[in-house]
């Protein structure tokens, strides 16, 4: 079998290597246009449980990644100068650029072949190919698939920062334009995520619109410097955009099947879009076959309701952030930490007593979830 995967992201790498621990036989090619080593953005981050899916199918992996990510165990959310803390609610991060090279170190040890500065001219002359190249995939332009694309109207922005961050935060700041909300969370012992988020007319009330980097990066830095403690933030191809929510109703088509984000993309509000192409590879990979229509109907079997779920849990996230800013002046930081929590529709409060009782006490105490 010679499988050709488009895309060196976490998605096309961990694929590549789980079907060639499984079928070392097989002639495995992963092609990426840009260099080796270049990445976009800072760190990524996974929820508590979201790596119980590769603890099981890959142990030894799932203990290796495990010792390089910075954990903690609750999250936060920082309003009117109020922070409220949710238990049970833990997370884990690492550096996107650390996470590549693990997976670029393991594949090359099992025999996968990386070209990096390559294109594949369409369609591939393979007899599996994997379509794992990102929201611009070359894969998906293939005839038969039917890609939809919809814009969120809000503004984002992703830096970094050498601030360290106790927990994933969600800092929320009213400005003399509009808010701002900030996503943030350390990645290594040295650095952190820190992700800007406005309306658009926010954005545009404060010129964000007309300046280059260094002036959104001075704007963002006066907007949170409570927050920053005096560190700058770093840029990294940092350019203020909307969100697009990707679907496709057909996953493949002929010898091609899409994961990751070619297939669909999550806003990221609900969790990493790294845990869901991992997801995506691991399906693919355990429903792999010499019969390549058979397999791709088993992977999309599989996935499918999972991801159908996880989608709409998205789409009402996605909604929540697009009315941050009358959801902040409609609550306190308990009101608004409370909000937030169930906001998806997944979390019920009994729910939340199970896994964040502490938190819970204080939501109950003050008549919220009645």
């Amino acid at each position: 079998m010679h499988a050709a995967v488009l895309g060196a992201g976490p998605a096309g790498l961990l694929f590549s290597l789980l079907a060639k621990r499984r079928y070392p036989r097989w002639r495995i090619e992963v092609h990426e246009q840009n260099p080796a080593g270049a990445t976009f953005g800072f760190g990524v981050v996974f929820s508590q449980g979201a790596l119980a899916f590769l603890e099981r199918d890959a142990p030894d992996l799932h203990a290796q990644l495990a010792a390089r990510m910075e954990s903690w165990p609750m999250q936060r959310i920082v309003h009117r100068g109020a922070a409220v803390d949710i238990d049970g609610n833990g997370f884990s991060a690492i550096g996107r650029l650390d996470l590549l090279r693990f997976l670029q170190e393991s594949c090359a040890k099992q025999g996968v072949d990386i070209r990096y500065e390559s294109r594949l001219e369409l369609p591939p002359q393979a007899d599996l190919v994997v379509g794992a190249d990102g929201l611009n995939s070359v894969v998906r332009q293939l005839p038969g698939f039917e890609p939809r694309i919809d814009w969120l109207t809000n503004r984002f922005v992703w830096y970094g920062t050498a601030q360290r961050f106790d927990c994933l935060t969600l800092t929320f700041r009213e400005t003399e334009h509009g808010a701002f909300v900030a996503h943030h969370y350390r990645y290594s012992p040295q650095m952190s995520t820190f992700l800007v988020e406005c309306d658009a007319a926010t954005w545009a009330r404060a010129g964000l619109d007309r300046m280059d980097d260094a002036g959104s990066r001075a704007y963002c830095e006066r907007v949170f410097a409570p927050d920053l403690g005096g560190h700058p933030l770093v840029s990294n191809k940092s350019v203020w955009r909307q969100f697009p929510l990707l679907r496709n109703e057909v996953w493949s088509t002929g010898n091609a099947v899409l994961i990751g984000d070619a297939l669909r993309s999550m806003h990221f509000s609900i969790g990493s879009g790294t845990r869901l192409a991992f997801e995506d590879a691991i399906a693919l990979d355990r429903a792999l076959g010499e019969d390549v229509p058979r397999a791709f109907a088993a992977f999309e079997r599989d996935r499918r309701p999972v991801v159908e779920k996880l989608y709409a849990a998205a789409s009402a996230s996605s909604t929540w952030y697009e009315e941050f800013p009358a959801r902040m002046r409609r609550f306190d930081a308990l009101g608004l930490a409370y909000d937030y929590m169930t906001r998806s529709g997944r979390m019920s409060a009994e729910r939340l007593r199970s896994l964040a009782p502490r938190f819970m006490g204080q939501v109950d105490a003050a008549g919220l979830s009645a």
